[in-house]
């Protein structure tokens, strides 16, 4: 018996539970916040005069702040109701969202606009920090006058990812310790446990198979650096990574551990494997000759 395996097992599945209870708690905290809205709008006789009767919600506000603290003062109140007035129906509101970045989001009047950053928050699993970048350096505005014509906000419905939508080049990674003062295979390590939690943050279907997942051919051993099961995509996808530029070998080992995973642990109903090689540099005339369109290249950034 591994008990350390045992151990691990346990933590693992609980990190993936508190990611779970915090979507749930994420989507009960903006349907609060929406009703909290409609309540109001409907007590006060209807959008119109909502948007001007503010007698009511000073007199909730001091109450409600009083009773249970900022989060439910006058200016959150006025929020709740602007939320539900912009966003009318449920079924329109993203749980990808936070309510921190919806509140960023509703000073903005025009609803192409306020579309388009939900849409980047939704495609580029955007935090707080980056949505607020994002509106302060005015991205709507440098969109051409065609793509600013028919924003929808993207639904779970009308969403169909690719991992190319998922993957950007370069993927960046915020590091907290100078890789300047540790070996190459430390910072190797160093590398797969940031992205290990970057793929799991994306937030489009990420579960993670195994780290340095290891396999057995011919009684020789091999480990794959990251393996991931992707639900969005109903595929797994094997992801290598090199802490130098990228050399024609490295191709074709990422090859042969797609072609393992292809044969050896999917499934008849599952899609095709795909690979993923991360690398500090590319090489331009290495991609050109790389004929498998399942293998992806994208290089990684230390921020």
């Amino acid at each position: 018996m591994n008990y350390y395996e045992q151990v691990e097992n346990l933590i693992k599945n609980n990190e993936v539970n508190k990611k779970v209870r915090a979507l749930q708690d994420n989507s009960e905290t903006l349907y609060t916040y929406w009703n909290i809205g409609r309540l109001i709008v409907e007590a006060q006789g209807g959008e119109k005069r909502a948007k001007y009767g503010d007698g009511l919600i000073k007199e909730w506000g001091c109450k409600l702040s009083k009773e249970y603290g900022k989060l439910y003062d006058q200016r959150s109140l006025r929020r709740a109701r602007t939320f539900y007035i912009q966003f009318p129906k449920w079924v329109t509101v993203s749980p990808k969202l936070s309510w921190s970045q919806y509140c960023d989001i509703l000073p903005i009047k025009d609803e192409k606009e306020r579309n388009y950053y939900i849409n980047r928050v939704i495609l580029d699993n955007l935090s707080v920090r980056d949505l607020r970048r994002e509106i302060k350096n005015k991205s709507f505005d440098r969109l051409s006058y065609a793509d600013k014509e028919n924003i929808e906000i993207i639904s779970d419905m009308n969403l169909s990812l690719s991992i190319e939508d998922m993957i950007k080049d370069p993927i960046i990674l915020k590091s907290d310790i100078d890789t300047n003062e540790i070996n190459e295979k430390a910072i190797h390590k160093y590398i797969i446990s940031l992205l290990e939690d970057k793929f799991l943050e994306l937030g489009t279907g990420f579960a993670l198979v195994g780290h340095e997942y290891k396999i057995v051919i011919n009684n020789n051993t091999y480990h794959i650096d990251l393996l991931f099961f992707n639900t969005e995509l109903n595929s797994y996808i094997v992801v290598e990574v090199k802490t130098r530029a990228l050399k024609p070998q490295d191709i074709g080992q990422l090859e042969f551990y797609v072609g393992y995973v292809e044969n050896n642990i999917k499934k008849n109903y599952h899609n095709k494997t795909i690979g993923i090689l991360i690398v500090k540099k590319k090489n331009k005339y290495v991609i050109e000759y790389t004929t498998s369109p399942d293998i992806y290249v994208t290089t990684y950034m230390l921020n």
